[in-house]
């Protein structure tokens, strides 16, 4: 027995050129040369072995899911590769990969004496480059090849025909036989394998050719994805030559015969059976989402964007997307499909989709800042435009979310929340009175337009008739008073105004806006009534920590996020903080029931702009209505404990083109509507009432908690 393994050891040394299929310039080698290279590269040290061959660094698929864990929205890939255990691929297919590429797998120690003796004769004899190389072998040079570390010359230089590199894997082959179980290789191997059509691995292979896990395949199948591996390129019988993929599965039947695996009767019935694929593709990106679900990119694209923006995942925005392409992360996302189909349905009974105005609207969970829905009147799609129309009817631009190229849109006086907040935590309470008149002037300076006296701001009611005379903090958010709210942001200062805003996640993507935020907010008096420009999803994520009791949570699209070896991801956790004093946020809800229909707890109501929410909804809900200069633009935001919605109607590419007062009103059904189907089946939540304090004194600063 010893002077066998020696003579394997002296054949593997002394013929390893010739694995390479290079005999000629192996025997023009002295051998004592040859012999010395083989001793030390394969009986020295093991300290040397990657630890990519222990565990395979291979890019595997990331795949996004809808919030029940099993929807699938698209996935994310450089290679279509998912890795599975060995238990989970069919007996079929492992015997059928061993008998295709290396029969004495079990047998030898990763580099078979037998099979460099037949390479050698076959070369020497007929002058063919036959190669020896075992299955272990193979899978050294594949993980080698597809390590994400290496530079594509590094690459290249781990695949080259060579003897120092046919040496390096035959070395490491040995290495891995030490370390490695014949199964861990097997499944090591079977994973990282290239099939042909853009499969890499089993399970990909089996979902790319027959639409099924590897565990269901049966020997026909198995026999025909292991007779691939010779020439995937080629033999591949979607895009490739099927001639020679039945060839492959007949010859990979006929080897499993010859080792007594698969009985002969058994075989010529799989080898007789027709070629019966089902070909499915696995969705790559956002432009992949389902046809029937086009509205879901939307949704899609704002993950894409939000995953960039995590450092978690790497210091750039290309590692970052590399890391997600190659990851093999299965992430459960916030978006609800039962929710989404609402707001789709509801956004596009207002606009169609080849209508120049939208109204993008978002659902935000208060306490999460999960968001359930993102949907706008437009197809997510990159195909072309007729001729003179931007973002219509296809766009890929985030309508919804902002980014890239969208700053947002004016939100009118659904802002005055953050001047009202801005006050109780100023120590204001909501009774604070003001005799509103049509027009008040301010200190804040402007420069032209309807409300500039003399270089000050002076704005005006919109409805002298049903705004003007006293009014409190409950009347003045009920009715919309435009004065009442100037007044307010003099007494607390416009720069609490802007503070407040961006504190409640309201980002300033307007070069312009970002500015005056930073070296003028203190001169910003218009901010109160929605000057800036924001998104849906900002406004309902700001409202949402209202209903949340001054928690403010980050706008997250997911639930949670796996990795490929099943650890859970804290990016994927809620990232929230207490933004606001729980008895601020607890007065600002309380005055946010006025304008939608509801009544304070107090009593303070006496009027709104959407004043049959309430009745309509049938369980307690705040709000806001508002509309930009000349109803430039129309905004509705409604929310209970229990969930937020937003939704602007705007022109995105023409903000010219005023979509007037009259639409508000569809918006208003419009949040109504999502609201009513998303809560059906949850309990009736009332809001805790704030404080008397809150209510009635003047007080410090309220920055409690």
């Amino acid at each position: 027995m010893i002077r066998v393994r020696r003579l394997d050891k002296l054949v593997t040394i002394l013929l390893a050129g010739v694995l390479a299929g290079l005999a000629l310039a192996v025997a023009a080698l002295p051998a004592a040369l040859v012999f010395g290279i083989g001793v030390r590269g394969l009986t020295g040290p093991w300290s040397g072995l990657p630890e990519s061959l222990r565990t395979p660094p291979t890019a595997q698929r990331s795949t996004l899911y809808a919030n029940d864990g099993t929807t699938l929205i698209t996935s994310f890939y450089v290679e279509d590769r998912v890795d599975v255990p060995l238990a989970e691929v069919a007996p079929a297919m492992r015997q059928a990969i061993v008998a295709a590429e290396d029969v004495r797998f079990y047998r030898h120690r990763g580099v078979d004496a037998r099979g460099v003796l037949r390479a050698l004769t076959a070369n020497q004899r007929d002058g063919t480059r036959q190669g020896a190389s075992t299955l272990t072998m193979q899978y050294v040079r594949n993980v080698l090849a597809s390590d994400p570390a290496l530079t594509e010359a590094q690459r290249a230089e781990a695949t080259e025909i060579t003897v120092a590199r046919k040496l390096k894997e035959m070395r490491y082959a040995l290495a891995v036989e030490r370390e490695m179980s014949k199964d861990e290789i097997l499944a090591g191997y079977l994973n990282i394998a290239y099939f042909g059509a853009g499969a890499y691995g089993v399970a990909a292979a089996s979902k790319r050719y027959f639409s099924k896990p590897p565990a269901q395949l049966t020997l026909a199948e198995a026999a025909l994805l292991a007779g691939l591996m010779r020439s995937p390129n080629t033999d591949d019988p979607i895009d490739g030559d099927v001639d020679a993929a039945l060839s492959r599965r007949a010859y990979v039947l006929e080897r499993l015969v010859e080792t007594g695996q698969v009985a002969p009767a058994v075989a010529a019935a799989a080898k007789a059976e027709p070629l019966a694929l089902r070909p499915s593709t696995t969705p790559n990106d956002c432009t992949a989402v389902p046809r029937e679900h086009n509205d879901w990119g939307f949704f899609c694209d704002w993950f894409t964007r939000w995953w960039n923006e995590q450092p978690a995942f790497g210091a750039t925005v290309d590692e970052r997307q590399r890391t997600l392409r190659r990851g093999g992360f299965k992430i459960i996302a916030s978006l609800d499909p039962a929710v989404q189909q609402t707001v789709a349905a509801q956004v596009r009974g207002v606009y169609g989709v080849d209508d120049a105005r939208a109204a993008p609207t978002a659902v935000v969970q208060p306490g999460t800042g999960r968001v359930l829905a993102l949907a706008v009147n437009r197809n997510y799609s990159v195909a072309e435009n007729p001729p003179g129309w931007v973002n219509r009817p296809n766009t890929v631009n985030q309508l919804v979310a902002g980014g890239g190229t969208i700053d947002g849109y004016q939100a009118g006086s659904t802002f005055k929340l953050f001047t009202l907040l801005a006050g109780l935590e100023a120590g204001l309470p909501l009774s604070t009175a003001f005799n509103a008149p049509s027009r008040v002037v301010t200190r804040f300076p402007v420069t032209g337009g309807s409300a500039d006296c003399g270089g000050k701001w002076c704005p005006a009611n919109a409805d002298p008739a049903g705004m003007d005379g006293p009014r409190t903090m409950w009347d003045a958010f009920g009715r919309s008073v435009n004065t009442y709210f100037a007044w307010l942001t003099e007494q607390v200062g416009a720069d609490r105004v802007v503070e407040m805003a961006e504190r409640l996640g309201i980002r300033l993507r307007a070069e312009p806006d970002a500015r005056m935020a930073r070296y003028g907010a203190r001169d910003w008096g218009p901010f109160t009534l929605g000057v800036a420009a924001t998104t849906p999803l900002d406004l309902a994520g700001a409202y949402a920590a209202v209903a949340a009791e001054g928690t403010w949570c980050a706008p997250t699209p997911v639930l949670s996020i796996v990795d490929a070896a099943g650890r859970t991801v804290a990016a994927g956790r809620p990232a929230c903080r207490q933004a606001l004093d729980v008895d601020v946020a607890r007065g600002a809800a309380d005055a946010a029931r006025c304008p939608v229909g509801d009544q304070s707890m107090y009593g303070g109501c006496t009027g709104g702009t959407a004043t049959g929410l309430r009745a309509r909804l049938g369980r307690p809900v705040a709000g806001k209505t508002g509309s930009s200069e000349g109803n430039g633009t129309e905004s509705v935001v409604a929310f209970t404990p229990q969930l937020a919605v937003a939704s602007i109607a705007a022109n995105p590419d023409d903000p010219r083109d005023a979509v007037g007062w009259p639409v508000q009103a569809r918006l208003v059904d419009v949040v109504g509507a999502v609201l009513h189907d998303a809560l059906r089946d949850e309990p009736i939540l009332d809001f805790v009432p704030p404080s008397d304090s809150v209510a009635h004194r003047l007080t410090g600063q309220r920055t409690g908690n």
